[in-house]
């Protein structure tokens, strides 16, 4: 298990990380969609194993500046758990859920900050709760830590954590509206040893 090299990951591994990646991103919209009582929309999850290099470029570039709700995994399975939105695309968020507490332009204020913090905190917890569900591994999330950034900034932290693994990363793109389109990412780093948990719970060899 401990011999997986996600840059030699199977097409068959990477169909199986892709619908879980489907189904968490999923499962969060539909959280969402509750927490703001809207309907929301989600196209088809984009899934891609990238170079850590390569992230902020697909999230339209490392200096793109977003808003990130990161938080700690462990239980079964360790790592790290990471949702980025645009600022803009932020305040959107937290104007749905809290009627005119967000101006355009400018930064987060403090009521603004904490409002989005709940926003990740609740999207990607039903996020993991799913991959839980479907794995019937224990994933315990820590307390979610939120951030304005660039995006290279932001996806450092899990760099950091993941690099002595290796260089790629699992990146979930999910673009989803209401009367606006907004693309967020989620982007999961188990490490090494809990994506072949992941895979042998679904009952794939590796």
């Amino acid at each position: 298990m401990g011999d997986l090299n996600l840059e030699q990951v199977s097409t068959q591994y990477m169909d199986v990380l892709k619908e879980l990646g489907n189904i968490g991103a999923g499962n969060a919209m539909t959280a969402l969609s509750q927490m703001l009582n809207c309907k929301v929309d989600m196209k088809v999850p984009q899934v891609e194993l990238l170079d850590f290099k390569d992230v902020g470029a697909a999230m339209g570039g490392e200096e793109q500046v977003m808003v990130g709700v990161f938080l700690g995994v462990d239980g079964d399975i360790t790592g790290s758990m990471l949702f980025l939105v645009e600022v803009e695309a932020a305040k959107h968020l937290i104007n749905k859920m809290m009627p005119g507490m967000a101006q355009p332009g400018g930064e987060l204020s403090e009521m603004e900050c904490s409002a989005m913090q709940e926003i990740g905190n609740i999207i990607t917890g039903a996020y993991l709760n799913s991959l839980a569900q479907i794995t019937n591994l224990m994933i315990i999330p820590s307390p979610p830590a939120l951030t304005v950034d660039m995006a290279a900034a932001i996806l450092s932290v899990p760099a950091i954590e993941f690099g002595i693994y290796g260089d790629n990363i699992l990146l979930i793109q999910s673009q989803f509206f209401d009367e606006v389109e907004i693309d967020g990412y989620f982007v999961l780093v188990p490490d090494i040893e809990s994506y072949g948990k992941i895979l042998s719970s679904l009952g794939i060899s590796v």
